[in-house]
């Protein structure tokens, strides 16, 4: 019999490891009350601050990460890790490769590593994973690193769940700019050579240091570039440092917060609208019948969307404060 959601939320609470790693993957697979749990953890969350790790494949995101995990705890700090791996399109599962790669670190006290699969998600990012951070928060992490799939200028994902973006770059990659197009550029708080101990590492600085003084619009700054090894342990120190200063601005970074906040509403308004009229059409009928006149060559799919779409019943949204009012709200 399946541990009630109440009694895992409050494991969480109480820093149980085995409730955590149950209620996570519960969660990841939407079982029935996992809102009802979420809605529970949430006022404890918002003191964990997030850094999502991104860039090109093959540029040691991994390693690196594993670098900057082992540096933050030594420091005291409490640290979640969510390694983010593509996942099959016919299963829905992923390799989770990356798990694999941080065993060196697994054993540490106070270091908790998930593999999560993006689940289809563009840009490597489901909304589960945000549902992670938040779970990881309530159970004490006081920094989550996000160690995402890599798939050069289309990873901007991140930086909807993360408070600070690093872009890791690499030497010997031909163009030392080629992952570092338009999305990429913008989202980035820190950039990040890394392999420096390979031949190429200062023109991949000087390249980057270029591009943003291009970029740059009036008085702002540009984002700092640092170069690290993740294999002789180059500037890693310097990089933990910069990482809790940053930690530290946390409080003042507040220009990307409401747009964060906007974008998973609208989210989870998209998934829960798509999977309430999935089950009606499926359960009614509707979806194969639809199928069926399409192969008979009597329907085609534009206008057979359109057609089903213009059944759903036409519906207004206020304000929740007053909706409440009217007592439509809980």
């Amino acid at each position: 019999m399946a541990i009630p959601f109440d009694k895992l939320v409050k494991g969480v609470r109480q820093g149980h490891l085995r409730s955590l790693a149950r209620l996570i993957t519960r969660v990841e697979n939407r079982e029935a009350g996992w809102k009802d749990a979420m809605k529970t953890i949430f006022p404890q969350t918002g003191g964990t601050v997030v850094f999502g790790i991104t860039g090109a494949p093959g540029a040691g995101k991994s390693s690196l990460t594993n670098r900057i995990a082992e540096g933050l705890s030594k420091r005291g700090f409490q640290i979640g890790i969510i390694a983010v791996d593509p996942s099959s399109p016919f299963s829905g599962g992923a390799l989770l490769g990356d798990r694999l790669r941080m065993q060196d670190i697994a054993t540490i006290d106070g270091i908790f590593i998930r593999s999560m699969a993006t689940r289809g998600t563009l840009g490597g990012l489901c909304q589960g994973a945000r549902d992670v951070i938040r779970i990881l928060d309530a159970f004490g992490k006081d920094i989550v690193l996000i160690e995402t799939v890599g798939v050069g200028q289309d990873e901007i994902e991140v930086v909807r769940a993360a408070d600070h973006v690093l872009v890791v770059s690499v030497p010997g990659l031909g163009d030392g700019i080629q992952t570092l197009k338009a999305g990429i550029m913008e989202i980035a708080d820190l950039f990040i050579v890394n392999k420096a101990d390979r031949d190429g590492a200062d023109e991949v600085v000087s390249d980057i240091q270029a591009m943003l003084e291009i970029s740059q619009e009036g008085d702002e700054s540009a984002p700092p570039v640092l170069k690290t090894s993740a294999v002789t342990g180059e500037g890693i120190e310097s990089l933990v440092d910069l990482l809790l200063r940053l930690k530290e601005e946390k409080e003042a970074q507040t220009r990307d917060h409401a747009e964060r906040v906007k974008e998973e509403i609208l989210t989870l308004m998209e998934q829960e609208l798509f999977h309430r009229i999935r089950s009606e059409w499926a359960g009614n009928g509707a979806l194969q019948d639809a199928v069926d006149q399409i192969g008979k060559g009597k329907q085609d799919p534009y206008s057979v969307a359109e057609d089903m779409l213009s059944g759903i019943e036409s519906f207004q949204l206020g304000p929740i404060s007053d909706r409440k009012e009217r007592g439509g709200g809980k």
